[in-house]
């Protein structure tokens, strides 16, 4: 199966997948740690494209660009895992996808068939990249983007780049968007000490992993 973990950038994904991962391996699965986009070859190449802050391109372009990447990192990495009977933990999906190619890269910008590319559409895209692939259960980590952003250090990328105002359109997206992703969904809140959001994560897994013994 697929786990996605997701969310605004600043809200400690990498954290809660490594939780994830040893709260699984802890009970006998054999998982497989995969980062949308990249974790291929390709998918490398393309992510430094996507997020050069020194580049600008037209949003169809960037979904695109998006889906192509996804799309490799499915059929070379996620299906054989899968077939190999392990369990996949990704940092973003096509939810992700769907969130920052559907809203306006400025927060002062109406949307407009220029600048942004229709939800319905990219589900339906996605969909076909995946090739009807889709996660088992969606972790959306949630916190307000302004105390996200403070969490960023560096440099921002060309997503993160575009401030907080823009991020919170993001975020806002993220939670109207979650339904749509397929598979069982949760929000945990993320905007509280570590061992509490590592502790909501572990039971959104307890839930959907009934049946594996607690040790």
């Amino acid at each position: 199966m697929i786990i996605a973990v997701d969310g605004i950038d600043g809200v400690g994904k990498s954290s809660q997948i490594a939780t994830i991962q040893h709260w699984l391996e802890a009970r006998g699965h054999h998982c497989l740690c995969t980062r949308d986009p990249g974790s291929t070859a390709i998918g490398l190449r393309l992510r430094e494209l996507l997020l050069d802050s020194d580049l600008t391109m037209h949003r169809r372009t960037e979904a695109l660009l998006f889906m192509s990447s996804r799309c490799e990192m499915v059929e070379s990495i996620i299906r054989p895992a899968l077939a190999n009977q392990q369990t996949v933990i990704t940092d973003r999906f096509l939810l992700s996808n769907v969130v920052y190619q559907s809203i306006p890269p400025r927060s002062s910008e109406q949307a407009t068939t220029d600048n942004t590319v229709s939800p319905e559409l990219l589900w339906q895209l996605g969909r076909l990249a995946n090739n009807g692939l889709q996660p088992a259960l969606t972790i959306l980590l949630d916190m307000p983007a302004a105390k996200a952003m403070t969490r960023i250090s560096g440099p921002g990328d060309r997503m993160e780049s575009r401030g907080v105002e823009y991020m919170e359109k993001v975020r806002q997206a993220f939670l109207k968007q979650l339904p749509n992703s397929g598979g069982a969904t949760a929000v945990i809140n993320a905007d509280q000490p570590i061992e509490q959001v590592t502790l909501d994560v572990q039971r959104q897994l307890a839930t959907h992993f009934a049946d594996d013994a607690t040790p």
